[in-house]
């Protein structure tokens, strides 16, 4: 090892000791089993940053995702009967009731703040060195820092830095009001060093141009938010950092610079952005890349985890019964329940619809999962699900149900865990306690699934190689929308929308019929759009607190005090350390 990685990890060493009680090896085996052996190299401590992306932060259903879902109308998991009561941890994200000691807090911080301290360790480790690609690798790891950075500023409103260019400087807790524009100037500074995707053996799993184009669209969205937290209204028409035009005009420059460029393409069928052979698709500016023929983390969880256990998509996998989303997001799709994005029937290459409403009788078992040993595939429709649903029967033997002719038997289903009850997904909830969201053995059925993303049976239920989409070209146009709106320009808002609306088509089934065209926008549409387009994907809590969502009442969530927009720091990361002051309320 040489003496310039010892002084970075020791430099990430006390950098972590503060911010989360501790310094493991975990990053030391990823960096040495996984990126290869001499991890000084400049490209795997790159590659070692990028890991955090996809091992569990951005990808797994109790980090981020937890924190911008979980407590949002859009997403909630519920204790259903014997499953998921695990001391209330999921629970307390829609009831409102989190503090510092909760563990899913923790584990999201511990996560970012290593995706942090990894980019700080690549900036050291290759500032030290001379090698061709010197300008282009500093430039990611300055743009994963600032990628960390503003999560973990938008969550927890505080975030640890200590320069990794000086020695034994001195540890520093960013606040995310006074942050926000020194990171919108670092990440700037940038561009130029940065590679265009497609440039220089890049591509949407690294950090570009335009992956930066997307951070700053989405940092000035927010930026009002950071800089005045607790606010009744926030001033989104606020100067911009250089002083060039207003928070709202930077980000109809930076998400025009995206669309306009004619590198990025809306998909006519809004599912792909979501398959499993996602990478590379059309869309995609930036994502967290995932893979199943390698060591480095995947999950699959964004699909799993609202999978009932009887829908079975090989043999050898299942749901988990977990996950639903709320009657009043469901209900939020009323006159849209044939928009292109709501649902997708699958056909087979043999031109079966799978159409999940009891007049299946069996689907051909031709799709084989990879790597399986001859597993039959089967496929279940896409969007948000709702009422009774259907799929194949898993014998005692461990085979699907077939018919005489060899195809797979589509039956009703009923649940696992209470083989009585119908696997009806009611968008209803309907909890016994309207201010707890927990459900008896005998409704472990409630709410309606979102099956948004594609499962990947190839090793388990765990894994995947469903890349996910950080920054895409439908959130582009959501977020110029949005600022165009804010503006007044709400024909231009309008004009927007519309194309989400009508570049997406239906299936064959519906003569791929393109989504119909609005006649006018107002606030609440708008809202409801962006929920349309950006369902489950990380968005949905920084989108209620600009629109002034997030305290109302639903379900069993109260209405709640504006302390909760950002989360507590950890408890053990409190006590380890006088660096942090508590946010406000969770003193």
């Amino acid at each position: 090892m040489t003496r310039t990685l010892v002084k970075s990890k020791k430099l990430v060493c006390t950098l972590l000791t503060v911010a989360i009680a501790g310094c493991t090896n975990l990053e030391e085996k990823v960096i040495d089993e996984v990126l290869g052996s001499d991890s000084a190299k400049p490209e795997n401590a790159l590659a070692a940053a990028y890991n955090r992306l996809s091992n569990a932060t951005f990808v797994d259903h109790g980090n981020v995702f937890a924190l911008q879902e979980y407590a949002t109308d859009e997403a909630l998991l519920p204790t259903r009967g014997s499953d998921w009561g695990d001391g209330g941890r999921w629970r307390v994200f829609h009831e409102f009731t989190w503090g510092p000691d909760e563990g899913v807090i923790a584990t999201t911080w511990n996560n970012l703040t290593h995706g942090i301290t990894q980019s700080l360790t690549a900036i050291s480790t290759m500032n030290s060195q001379d090698f061709p690609e010197k300008p282009l690798f500093l430039a990611e790891s300055k743009g994963l820092l600032a990628f960390y950075t503003f999560h973990t500023l938008d969550l927890f409103g505080q975030a640890p830095y200590r320069d990794p260019l000086v020695e034994d400087a001195p540890f520093e807790v960013s606040q995310a009001a006074e942050a926000i524009d020194a990171l919108i100037q670092q990440v700037e500074a940038l561009i130029p060093d940065l590679a265009n995707v497609g440039e220089q053996s890049t591509h949407p799993g690294r950090f570009t141009k335009q992956a930066a184009y997307g951070l700053l669209a989405d940092m000035y969205l927010n930026r009002a938010v950071f800089k005045d937290r607790y606010a009744n209204s926030f001033n989104f028409s606020e100067q911009a950092v250089d002083g060039n035009g207003t928070d709202m005009d930077k980000v109809i420059h930076y998400t025009s610079e995206l669309i306009g460029s004619g590198q990025f393409q809306l998909e006519s069928n809004y599912f792909r952005n979501f398959d499993i052979d996602n990478a590379g698709r059309p869309e995609m500016i930036f994502v967290a890349s995932q893979d199943n023929n390698t060591l480095r983390g995947s999950d699959s969880d964004l699909a799993y985890m609202p999978m009932e256990r009887n829908q079975k998509p090989s043999p050898a996998n299942r749901g988990t019964n977990a996950s639903c989303i709320t009657p009043e997001f469901y209900d939020s799709w009323e006159g849209n329940f044939d928009d292109p994005r709501f649902h997708r029937h699958y056909q087979y290459d043999d031109g079966t619809w799978f159409m999940n409403d009891g007049t299946d009788v069996s689907v051909p078992a031709t799709s084989i999962v990879p790597n399986s040993g001859g597993l039959p595939w089967f496929h279940f429709n896409r969007g948000i699900m709702a009422g009774q649903q259907y799929g194949p029967t898993l014998l005692p033997s461990g085979t699907f149900e077939m018919t005489a002719d060899g195809r797979i038997k589509v039956n009703k289903l009923y649940c696992e865990k209470n083989t009585t009850l119908l696997m009806d997904f009611t968008p209803e909830l309907n909890f016994d306690n309207p201010a707890q969201s927990v459900f008896t053995q005998a409704q472990i059925n409630r709410g309606a699934r979102v099956f948004k993303w594609e499962f990947d049976p190839e090793n388990g239920n765990g894994t995947s190689g469903v890349d996910v989409p950080l920054y895409r070209l439908g959130g582009i146009y959501c977020m110029r929308a949005e600022a165009y709106f804010r503006k007044g320009m709400t024909v231009e808002a309008l004009a927007d929308i519309n194309v989400l609306r009508t570049s997406r088509t239906r299936e064959a089934l519906f003569d791929n019929t393109p989504g119909r065209a609005l006649d006018a926008l107002d606030e609440k549409t708008l809202y409801n759009e962006i929920g349309y387009e950006l369902y489950w994907e990380l968005n949905r809590r920084k989108q209620m607190i600009r629109f002034g969502k997030f305290e109302e009442a639903y379900t069993a969530k109260p209405v709640s005090e504006p302390f909760r927009r950002i989360y507590p720091i950890p408890q053990a990361t409190m006590d380890a350390s006088d660096a942090f002051t508590q946010n406000e309320g969770y003193q």
